[in-house]
Order: C-alpha cells, then sequence, then structure tokens
C-alpha cells in the first residue's frame, strides 16, 4: 500500500486517507500522538524542516507516493519534502513562506485590496510608537500565525508587554503587530487550479475565532450565495487578487475578511484544508471532498471541476461545543432540545480541552440560511448558559 507523509494529524483525514487505498505516516509534534496502529514520528518542532526531513529519513518509508501537511504550520515542510524525494505537488517552498508570514502576504498583496496594517515587532519595540502606526488598538500575534490562539489584542503598554513577552523574541520576524479590525468575518474555502479559482464556499463565524479563543463557543455556518450576492462577488474578486498575486500553486485554499461598512477587508489566507469541521459542512451541503481534492493534488493528479450544487438543499453549520462554567451539561441536555445532524459531546471533567476550549461538536442543518443561524445562536446560547 502506497506511503502518503502527513506533518500534522487529523481522524477525518486519515479515513479520507484510508479510502484512497493510502497508508499514512504522520509527522507529529510531541507531546501529541496519534491513536493507537498508526504509523508516526514525533518531532519537537514540526516547522524545523530539517528536523521533519530527518524523522522522514529515518523511518525509512517504502514506496512513498506524496506528502501532504494538515495544517500551517506544515505547508513549508511539505513543500520541502517534495523537493527532497521528488515528489508530486507544490515544491515551491518560496512561494509557500507568502502563505505563512502575515507580514509578507500583507506586504505582497495589490495596492487596491485592502488590508490591516501590519509590521515585525520585537520586545525592545516601543509601544507609542505602534500606537502611532497603528492605532490605539492593535493586535499581537506570531509571524507565521497560530490560529488564534496566541493572537492578543492590545490597548495599553502593559499590555503590549505581557503580549510579546509569551511569545519567543530572539527574532527580528517572529512576531508582528497589526491594526485591529472590529467587525465580522466570513472565510472562503475552495479549490485554486490553472490559475483560477475552480470552486468556492463561503461561511460565516458567529463569533470571531480569536473571541472563541478567550471563551466563546466557536460555530459557523455556511451561507447561501443567492442571498448574498455581492458578497460572494466581492470575495471571489479578492480571492483571484491575491491567489495570483501570491503565485498560488494549484491548491485548496482557506481565505478570511472583514466585513465592514466601507466593503472588505482583508485578514488573511493559507494554502491548506480550512480547519475545525469545515470540511465536513462542505460535503454535507455541496457535496464536495476537500479531504479527497487535497490527496489527489500531493499525488499530482488533475483536479476536475466539482459538480457540487450551487443551490444546495440544505445549508450546513458546526459548533465546538465548550464545558460551560459552573454548570455540567450532557449530551442528552443538547439532543433533548435541538434536532442534531452530528453530536458528539463529554460531560466527564476528565475530558482534556481541545483548541477552544472544545470538549465535543455538533453539525446542524436547514433548508433556510437564515433559520440556521438562528438554530446555531440559540445552541450557542445554550452551551454557553448551561
Amino acid at each position: 500500500m502506497p506511503t502518503m507523509i502527513v506533518i500534522g494529524y487529523r481522524e477525518d483525514l486519515h479515513r479520507a486517507l484510508r479510502r484512497r487505498g493510502l497508508d499514512p505516516h504522520y509527522i507529529v509534534q510531541a507531546p501529541a500522538s496519534p491513536p493507537p496502529g498508526r504509523r508516526y514520528t514525533r518531532v519537537a518542532d514540526m516547522e524545523n524542516v530539517q528536523e521533519v526531513l530527518r524523522a522522514v529519513l529515518a523511518a525509512r518509508l517504502d514506496d512513498v507516493a506524496g506528502a501532504l501537511s494538515v495544517h500551517e504550520m506544515g505547508v513549508f515542510g511539505a513543500a520541502c519534502l517534495r523537493q527532497q524525494l521528488d515528489l508530486p505537488g507544490n515544491k515551491d517552498s518560496r512561494t509557500a513562506l507568502y502563505f505563512r508570514d502575515k507580514y509578507l502576504q500583507k506586504s505582497k498583496l495589490p495596492a487596491q485590496i485592502k488590508r490591516a496594517r501590519c509590521r515585525y515587532v520585537t520586545q525592545d519595540t516601543s509601544h507609542a510608537d505602534l500606537v502611532g502606526e497603528l492605532g490605539d488598538v492593535f493586535v499581537v500575534k506570531p509571524a507565521t500565525g497560530a490560529g488564534s490562539v496566541r493572537t492578543n489584542v492590545v490597548r495599553s503598554p502593559e499590555e503590549f508587554t505581557r503580549a510579546v513577552g509569551v511569545l519567543p523574541g530572539e527574532s527580528d520576524v517572529q512576531i508582528v503587530a497589526e491594526s485591529f479590525i472590529d467587525a465580522p468575518e466570513v472565510y472562503m474555502d475552495g479549490i485554486w487550479s490553472g490559475g483560477d479559482l475552480l470552486w468556492s464556499s463561503m461561511t460565516r463565524y458567529h463569533h470571531s475565532p480569536l473571541s472563541a479563543a478567550h471563551g466563546a463557543v466557536l460555530a459557523a455556518h455556511i451561507l447561501d450565495k443567492r442571498r448574498h450576492t455581492a458578497l460572494f462577488q466581492q470575495t471571489e474578486d479578492i480571492t483571484r487578487q491575491t491567489l495570483s498575486r501570491l503565485g498560488a500553486p494549484d491548491c485548496v485554499f482557506h481565505l478570511e475578511v472583514f466585513v465592514e461598512e466601507s466593503g472588505l477587508t482583508f485578514g488573511e489566507c493559507a494554502i491548506r484544508l480550512p480547519g475545525a469541521l469545515s470540511p465536513d459542512v462542505n460535503k454535507l451541503t455541496f457535496g464536495v471532498d476537500l479531504f479527497d481534492v487535497e490527496i489527489s493534488l500531493a499525488l499530482g493528479e488533475r483536479i476536475q471541476q466539482p459538480s457540487g450544487d450551487s443551490a444546495p438543499e440544505r445549508f450546513h453549520g458546526y459548533l465546538l461545543l465548550r464545558r460551560p462554567d459552573g454548570n455540567t451539561l450532557t449530551q442528552e441536555d443538547f439532543e433533548r432540545r435541538f434536532v442534531f445532524d452530528e453530536i458528539q459531546y463529554s460531560s466527564s471533567p476528565d475530558t482534556p480541552l481541545g483548541p477552544y476550549g472544545r470538549v465535543g461538536q455538533a453539525i446542524v442543518s436547514d433548508p433556510d440560511e437564515l433559520k440556521l443561524r438562528q438554530k446555531i445562536e440559540d445552541i450557542v446560547r445554550f452551551n454557553e448558559l448551561g
């Protein structure tokens, strides 16, 4: 059975690989370990490409068919593995950096695309200088991102000192500060092939990922293109300009924008699978399997135009369920009050918290996008209040 080298681990991708008749070997960052029965090698830092390559070579893998990454942290390393092992797929590691480093990315965008002002900072950077350049409120985060978990909003010199103090500060290109954009976020997931947009969908967050990193429930739902024609057209235009200017290879992509009264502001763009349950709700809504597309790209296969329905019968959304403070909820409590397509929830206090405080997850749907949005808001309120 051919081997697929995978940087990072996610169970849903594992199932997709097995369906394709592939035997994955995972490169994961310690102390994480895949479930029993999975082949893997642990590394201290999956962004250390030398360490990742040494791990692959030491594994003595036979019949390697390709390499891919589960998330942003492995995008550069996967490109380098393809170079060194002569594997199919994108081998351009330099271009990959423009989809990793937030300063490089925003600096290279076309001038007409509105974006946050962004610059590198260190622990020696003056807070007053940043206020003069970025405004009274700004954001500090790793230059190569880390979801929203290591992102902090800064409103004072003391908050700036704390924000940079928890990040590695030995490098001049490791931390960025960006002007803060207080607006709803939507994101476009899609397929880029042959230098153009082959397929896309759009999803709206109910709370920003930054809010979810600090206690809110992360939830999102697929938008109905018929209700949001202008928003789709504007985001598709930004997507085409962004991916063209940054020289994107054929890829599955994830692009975020802020919806302000004055128009759309670019957030960031990645050439990798979307996170959370986005692949699941896209497949349920449109029949488009982004896991399968990602695997095909890693195998060097040509991607065909998906036959996903642009006017689906039902729209889907997801929630990463939390354990509310001071309350004990069970899966039965959720199921007595709401109708779910899928739900998994652990009420055990021993259940470790996943990303965004996750102890469970749910998928819901409705033929009407507005009713779906209300349903998710009701579930979020119930989850937060207990």
